[in-house]
This record gives structure tokens, C-alpha cells and sequence, in this order.
């Protein structure tokens, strides 16, 4: 492995540090120095291993734990592998055919079981991969938290009802944010994670060709970004599985673009763009359309608190072997 290869598996003193003032429970940022002392190096190792042959898998992991603690708190349900016949959050439409990383939370739990058996959680892991998704893209750094369960169920219905939809409206989304008690900074700032990844043409191709059935495209939308998807994503149903970046200049590199992106009318999601329509979230855009630094100590404030969400602890939920099945 050469110098910089290791360089990944490193953390520079000049990275941002968020520390939680207070204890949430049973979790403890020491919770595994004495059972499993070197599990931050595996699970940063397993993830630059993945990250190495597909940089898309930062968003990847990103987005599993958002989904994860987004249905019922995060207690890695989103991991379960559904019998036939069960309605598992894996198969909700949010999901389906969507969500993805999985393999590599699997093959980081597998070498853990391997040398410290039944003593980490798969949603600990799937947290601090999140993190570590985050870092080597070039995005902040926080301390977590750690000593979660695993849940032992998970639910369809509840995916479908409580993970915001890029199509619907802003109200709707912030109103699903403030459920977990999230306010709309803490919506702008952590759909600033859309500045790393791609989405499906379908997801938005309704603001390129008939939007809300003007049989016309968004005539928000930058013009020259339109005739740019139109071309990727055109009218046809054979186009709706292909990608598009969420931000096409800097694709794979977690900083303040996506919102230089919407302060010029080049969202690719409206959902994103609906940001700019609302006085106090168009503020916040502009403040981290100017301030990278700034956006990445507020985004590592929000996912402290995100990853804080309805967390099991104690005699709560277990600690599963399998991150895809109940023991």
C-alpha cells in the first residue's frame, strides 16, 4: 500500500471536530476501547477499500444511514434481508432498487466477527462508515457516539410514510424533519449531502419536459444545465434508470458547490431548488454558498444528531452477526 493510499486511512489534525455536549443514554465515545480497541481503523480500512474502486459509494453510504435512522431511529433495520412474503424497509419505494453499499457493511462486520464475535453493532458500523464516507471525500470530520443495538425488525410502511421524496413539497419535507426534532438549518445543512452522488432521471425528469403538466420544462431551471440533462435523460422510458450528478462539477468531492448551485438556478432535484423559494432556507444556501468551512461545521453538527436518532441501547434490541438477519 503506498504513502498515498495510507494518507486516506489517516485523520489530519486540521479537520473539523464536533463534540456532543452532552451523553445520550447509554452511548459513550469510548464504548468499544476495551472489547474491540481497534474498530475505527477496520471499519475506515473497509471503507476506503470500497472507496478506492467506486468513489460513488461515499453517497452511498451517506444515504443508507440517513435512511436508516430516518425510519424508527437508527437501529441498522435498513440492513435486513426480507423473506418472502415480508414487507422489509429494503423493498419500500424509497429504496427499491436504490439504496446500496450494503456488501460493504457486510464485509466490515464479517472481519470484526471474525476477531471480536458479537461485540459490534452493524448500526455502529454503518454509522462510523457513514463518517469515514464523508472524510475521504473531503468532507469534515465528528466524533460518534457509540454503543447502539440493532433492531430486530424492520418496516416497509414506515420507509414509504417517513423519508422525504424529492418530488414533494418543502413544507412537507421540513414537517417530516421536525418529527425528529431537526429544525431548517438542520434541513438545508444535511441536504447539502446531495453535493456528492448521482440520482435517477426519473427522480426529476418531470422538471425537464412537462413540469407540474405544462407539457413545458421548469422554467427555473439554468438553461444551459437543462439542454445539457435533456440530452442525458431524454423523454423516453428507456432513459429513467440512468444517472446524472448531483452536482456535475465536483461530483465526487464533498464541498459548499451544490450551493453555489442552487443560488444560480442549477439544482438538479426540486425538492433542492425549492430551498431558494423559502426566505430563511434561501439565507442559510447563501451563507454556505460563501462559506465552505461554515457549512462543514454545521453539517457535522447535524449528523451528530442524526446518527443520535431513537437509538437502542442497554438490554434494547441485540447485537446481530449477520448485519442482514436476526440471530
Amino acid at each position: 500500500m503506498g504513502r498515498k493510499s495510507l494518507s486516506y486511512l489517516i485523520i489530519p489534525f486540521f479537520l473539523i471536530l464536533v463534540l456532543a455536549s452532552f451523553s445520550y443514554g447509554q452511548l459513550d465515545y469510548n464504548y468499544y476501547d476495551a472489547s474491540c480497541p481497534n474498530l475505527s481503523m477496520i471499519v475506515r480500512f473497509g471503507v476506503w477499500a470500497a472507496f478506492r474502486n467506486d468513489a460513488r459509494i461515499a453517497t452511498s453510504l451517506l444515504r443508507l444511514h440517513f435512511h436508516d435512522c430516518f425510519v424508527n431511529g437508527c437501529d441498522g433495520s435498513i440492513l435486513l434481508d426480507g423473506t418472502k412474503g415480508s414487507k422489509w424497509e429494503k423493498n419500500a419505494l424509497p429504496n427499491r432498487n436504490s439504496v446500496r453499499g450494503f456488501e460493504v457493511i457486510d464485509t466490515i462486520k464479517a472481519d470484526l466477527e471474525r476477531d471480536f464475535p458479537s461485540t459490534v453493532s452493524c448500526v455502529d458500523i454503518l454509522t462510523l462508515a457513514a463518517r469515514e464516507a464523508v472524510l475521504m471525500s473531503g468532507g469534515p470530520y465528528w466524533l460518534v457516539l457509540l454503543g447502539r443495538r440493532d433492531g430486530l425488525k424492520a418496516s416497509e410502511k414506515a420507509a414509504n410514510e417517513k423519508l422525504p421524496s424529492p418530488i414533494e413539497p418543502l413544507e412537507n419535507i421540513t414537517t417530516k424533519f421536525a418529527s425528529y426534532s431537526f429544525d431548517l438549518k438542520d434541513v438545508v445543512v444535511l441536504s447539502g449531502a446531495h453535493t456528492i452522488g448521482y440520482a435517477q432521471c426519473f427522480i426529476f425528469k418531470g422538471r425537464l419536459f412537462n413540469y407540474k403538466g405544462s407539457r413545458r420544462p421548469d422554467p427555473s431551471l439554468d438553461s444551459s444545465l437543462l439542454s445539457s440533462l435533456q440530452s442525458t435523460c431524454p423523454d423516453v422510458d428507456g432513459s429513467n434508470t440512468k444517472l446524472s450528478p448531483l452536482d456535475p462539477s465536483t461530483t465526487y468531492m464533498f464541498d459548499n458547490t451544490y450551493y453555489k448551485n442552487l443560488v444560480n438556478n442549477a439544482g438538479l432535484l426540486e425538492s433542492d431548488q425549492a430551498l431558494m423559494r423559502n426566505p430563511e432556507t434561501a439565507a442559510l444556501v447563501n451563507d454556505y454558498s460563501v462559506n465552505a468551512p461554515l457549512f462543514a461545521s454545521n453539517f457535522a453538527a447535524s449528523m451528530v444528531k442524526l446518527g443520535n436518532i431513537g437509538v437502542l441501547t442497554g438490554k434494547a434490541g441485540k447485537i446481530r452477526k449477520k448485519c442482514g438477519s436476526v440471530n
